[in-house]
């Protein structure tokens, strides 16, 4: 009965302090949200670091490559539509195709924070594995290098024709401004 007694007061203190992070770390993401180029600095800097990394130890290339194929992966997600008409079914919402189809914003598959939020975790998570020589794997670097880049050439060229082929640009330059509409006969200002 004591041995019960002091495991869950031993197991207190620690799910308290598991609890107090993840609050703190929720609220400090929730802080950066309003803050896209910082944040994409700092992944920025977390992605040097790793790269400096492999290149200061010369190893890890299978750990690189892995996670070459993850963020291209994840830049997939983020240049494809949430409801991509290839792959499923609609009920009527889809992509407007001609220019009198009714006007739908391009929703992301994986929107922006998850994207940065996704790529600086694999960064952060590749740069602790070179810290494990059992995971530097002896491999000749260019062939993966190589292999890597038609990967993501293929994979970009079938992404931009899907995007030619379903109109649409998954970036969006400046904020949509509402004009109105123009009659032909109306001469800009009106007096009474």
């Amino acid at each position: 009965m004591e041995g019960q007694g002091t495991d869950s007061a031993s197991e207190a203190p620690l799910a308290n302090w598991r609890n107090d992070f993840s609050k703190m770390f929720q609220y400090y993401l929730d802080r950066s949200t309003p803050h896209p180029l910082q944040r994409w600095l700092g992944a920025l800097a977390v992605a040097m670091i790793y790269v400096l990394r492999v290149y200061y130890v010369q190893g890890f290339y299978v750990i690189s490559y892995g996670l070459g194929i993850y963020v291209l992966n994840l830049l997939i997600g983020f240049l494809s539509p949430k409801d991509d008409p290839e792959l499923e079914v609609l009920d009527g919402a889809s992509l407007p195709m001609k220019g009198s189809d009714e006007f739908k914003p391009f929703i992301r598959r994986l929107p922006e924070f998850r994207f940065w939020y996704s790529i600086t975790k694999a960064f952060i998570v590749a740069f602790v594995l070179t810290f494990f020589s059992m995971l530097d794997v002896p491999v000749f670097w260019p062939i993966l290098l190589c292999y890597w880049g038609v990967l993501f050439v293929l994979t970009m060229k079938r992404q931009i024709l899907h995007m030619i082929k379903y109109k649409y640009v998954p970036f969006t330059v400046g904020k949509q401004r509402y004009t109105g509409k123009k009659s032909a006969g109306s001469s800009g200002s009106r007096r009474d």
